[in-house]
Parts: structure tokens; C-alpha cells; sequence
């Protein structure tokens, strides 16, 4: 059964709306066969993202950048997997107050190295997510899950 795991770093109710959102679009009964994992970006494992087929990622956008959390999962995972991982599907979404474009660039340069495919258009949120927002986030899970389907 293909697997798609769900990086996050949740630190925030907003990026806990939108992580929730996320997961229900992943999670949509009209996608079969697919197993939906979570983790935290500080406890995420290279095992892990070996065992997956396909990934999600959500981080604020802190200061500019993605968060120390998910630099620190790609900082863990990055060499493990470079060789491994190449051509499997991603998407991402970011929250930030200040703008998100520093954080956009790093992940993009990250899966880029580590020949990721960008599956979907990123989810971007300023401020309090409005019900917009968390349907994107909701696609997003789904596409990404629904690309994995047998």
C-alpha cells in the first residue's frame, strides 16, 4: 500500500487548522489505498521518509525561513535519502505573517536536491486562515494522496 507522510511543524492554532485540513483532504474516503502517517518534523526519521511514497510538508514561516523544525527534519533525512527518494511527489504549505518567500526557496531548494517532484501548487496563508484557505489546504491533502492511489 503506497504511504504519504505528513511532515509538519504545528506550533500555532493556525497551522493546527491548517494541518487538520491537510490531513482530511489526505484522509478523504474516496482515496483508497493509501496509509496517511504524521510527524512532527523534529521526530521525523530518515525510516521514515524511506518507507513513504509521498510527502506533504507544513511549516511557518518564521523570521523568513522555514521553521528550525523542518530545516532540522531535512537536515536529518537529506543525506540518508538523497539517493533513495528521487522522483517521489511533494507538496507543501506555509504559514507566515511577515511573508513566506524565504521559506518557499529553502524547501524549494531542499527537495530540488533531493530530486523531489512538486505534486501541487503550495497552500500560502497570511494571517488567520479563512475558509478558503483551509479548502486549498484540503485539495492539497487530496491531490497529493490521490496521486499516490494504485
Amino acid at each position: 500500500m503506497p504511504t504519504l507522510l505528513i511532515i509538519h511543524h504545528t506550533p500555532s492554532p493556525f497551522m493546527q487548522a491548517m494541518f487538520e485540513s491537510v490531513v482530511s483532504g489526505a484522509t478523504d474516503p474516496e482515496i483508497e489505498g493509501v496509509e496517511v502517517v504524521r510527524r512532527a518534523a523534529l521526530s521525523v526519521s530518515p525510516a521514515d521518509v524511506l518507507a513513504a511514497d509521498g510527502y506533504l510538508l507544513g511549516t511557518p514561516a518564521n523570521l523568513g525561513y522555514m521553521s528550525g523544525a523542518l530545516k532540522h527534519a531535512f537536515d536529518v533525512i537529506y543525506y540518508p535519502c538523497l539517493d533513495s527518494t528521487r522522483g517521489r511527489p511533494f507538496g507543501a504549505y506555509y504559514h507566515g505573517n511577515e511573508g513566506t518567500e524565504g521559506a518557499e526557496k529553502g524547501v524549494t531548494s531542499i527537495t530540488t536536491g533531493l530530486g523531489w517532484v512538486k505534486a501541487a501548487d503550495n497552500v500560502i496563508v497570511s494571517g488567520k486562515p479563512a475558509k478558503a484557505d483551509l479548502e486549498a489546504c484540503w485539495e492539497l491533502g487530496a491531490t497529493v494522496a490521490a496521486q499516490l492511489m494504485a
